[in-house]
């Protein structure tokens, strides 16, 4: 699994933002280190986060997540002064969003191209539902009509969101986490206003869908375990993803 260095300018603003993603989390979470600071007040410190990235040698690979553009010159200076030799990428992404989709990414397996991809997305999903959005900006996740015909080519099922409030984070997350453990590309439609579809490893993806309550979504799986992950994952929505005060007739 990889690792995550949380650089900041302030502490408590990182214990905050590593805190909310870490609410998504389902089973066992990636290391973290925050490095924020400097001599007790606001700023970075490069030798503290060259730290911070040794103490996560035994990963396998460090993530840097940054706040603001100083930050950045001061994770580039630590790289010369940490000791270890893991693989270390500074990332490009917004801090909070990018935290949250780098952990849950990252739990699932993810390495580290993948998530730092991730990552480097995850503004997309809000992007994709602000009144400026551009019409032509691709949702993360989602495949080529070419590549999204072959998504739904061997098992496939719509199914309708039961809770109020649909396929937001925590259920994005749950699904992310549900789909790790299957041999299969999964990917999710949303078939009431057409938008994707979505990888089902990417929690950006997934909320970039726009799936509220009450929205029918069309999951579709090939490979190995395509239909048991279907079934699965059909279940949790059938569940309302354990949000709902009864279960299903």
């Amino acid at each position: 699994m990889i690792g995550f260095v949380v650089v900041s300018h302030s502490e408590a603003l990182a214990e905050a933002a590593v805190d909310l993603a870490m609410q998504m989390i389902h089973g066992e979470a990636p290391p973290v280190r925050i490095a924020s600071g400097a001599d007790g007040g606001f700023g970075t410190d490069a030798a503290a986060i060259a730290d911070a990235i040794d103490a996560l040698a035994d990963t396998d690979g460090v993530l840097i997540i940054t706040d603001l553009g100083s930050a950045v010159l001061s994770s580039e200076l630590a790289l010369d002064l940490r000791t270890s030799t893991v693989p270390v990428r500074i990332s490009d992404g917004p801090f909070v969003e990018g935290i949250t989709a780098g952990l849950v990414r990252a739990a699932t397996g993810g390495g580290l191209h993948e998530v730092a991809t991730e990552v480097s997305s995850a503004l997309a999903a809000k992007q994709a539902h602000a009144p400026a959005a551009s019409m032509d900006a691709p949702t993360p996740g989602a495949a080529s009509t070419a590549a999204a015909d072959a998504a739904a080519g061997d098992v496939s099922v719509d199914a309708v969101l039961r809770n109020p409030m649909g396929l937001h984070s925590r259920p994005a997350a749950l699904v992310v986490k549900t789909v790790g453990g299957f041999d299969a590309d999964v990917s999710i439609a949303n078939v009431t206003t057409g938008a994707g579809p979505a990888s089902a490893r990417s929690m950006i993806g997934l909320l970039a869908l726009g799936a509220g309550g009450g929205a029918t979504v069309r999951i579709s799986a090939s490979g190995p375990d395509a239909a048991a992950a279907v079934e699965t994952v059909r279940r949790l929505v059938d569940d309302g993803f354990g949000e709902l005060d009864q279960a299903p007739a």
